[in-house]
């Protein structure tokens, strides 16, 4: 491609990739840290949206798919249903990479929010999301995947287990610097007493043992405690999966998460973006603000 010769190596760009299941928050979460970054923070950003089918946006992305390719244009011309047809797109996208290379040569010295499709498959084993990223880490840009995952899932051991899979198995395909993260946190400490442990067993991943006995209480799975065991054990040897909590109305809650996304990317922000940060910070000293309810809740 011309334009990957053209672009300058040396350049450094910085942003993060906003993945994860239906319904987890991704829009919500991009337009909210998107208000909060430039309002709170005086942290230039813009909006890429690279789901072809989001007709609910939050903001208004400074780069949107949808001006390429829509899913439903894809159904109606190719006679796809909305799986196959979000998959035709994503394809269709990394065919066309020189298209996102020029949207994104217009975008000077901000900090990128990619706004992504909720198609599982995309993330644990298709390879047209991890190609195109990967081609943008080549030329310059530092991205860190942000997986979205439904705290309500922290009420089931099943469904936990099986979140923990899905965020192991992103974190390998992807292969990009990697934030897990339980979206809704308010309604996790609302429902707080249907959980069997601590919101801190599930936030740090502790000791699995204890919800591989509940597993194996189960009517189903005690039938299957060599499996609960053998995918447990898996889960804990790789010990990479670990999650931040989320509530997108507490912007303390923005702040830690935007200090461990930062962190994985190796963004440093500027003078006036410190100083915001520490005027945030200032804000809890000698009051009870939101920031202090959410560490007595959560932490």
């Amino acid at each position: 491609m011309a334009l990957l010769k053209k672009t300058k190596l040396s350049e450094s760009f910085f942003g993060q990739v906003v993945i994860g299941p239906p319904g987890a928050g991704k829009t919500t979460y991009c337009g909210k840290v998107y208000d909060f970054y430039i309002k709170k923070l005086n942290r230039k950003v813009e909006v890429v949206n690279l789901d072809p089918a989001n007709e609910n946006m939050h903001y208004n992305p400074k780069i949107d798919v949808m001006k390429l390719i829509t899913v439903e244009e894809v159904m109606v011309n190719l006679k796809l249903g909305p799986n196959g047809a979000l998959m035709y797109c994503m394809e269709y996208l990394e065919e066309n990479f020189d298209w996102l290379l020029i949207q994104l040569a217009q975008v000077k010295d901000s900090y990128l929010i990619f706004d992504m499709p909720g198609q599982i498959e995309l993330y644990t084993h298709h390879e047209t999301i991890k190609n195109v990223f990967q081609k943008l880490e080549r030329l310059g840009y530092h991205l860190c995947a942000v997986h979205l995952v439904d705290s309500h899932y922290c009420s089931d051991p099943t469904k936990f287990i099986s979140t923990l899979l899905l965020s192991l198995s992103t974190m390998m395909h992807i292969a990009l610097p990697h934030v897990n993260v339980l979206s809704k946190a308010d309604l996790l400490k609302k429902n707080a007493a249907k959980l069997d442990f601590g919101i801190d067993f599930y936030a740090d991943v502790l000791d699995l043992d204890y919800l591989l006995e509940l597993l194996d209480d189960g009517y189903i799975t005690k039938k299957y405690k060599k499996l609960n065991s053998a995918i447990v054990g898996l889960i804990q040897d790789y010990g990479l999966v670990s999650f931040s909590l989320l509530d997108v109305n507490s912007d303390k809650s923005l702040l830690d998460l935007k200090s461990a996304i930062d962190k994985a990317n190796g963004y440093i922000y500027g003078s006036g973006e410190e100083r915001s940060i520490q005027a945030l910070l200032s804000c809890a000293v000698g009051a009870r603000t939101e920031s202090e309810r959410f560490d007595a809740d959560y932490m």
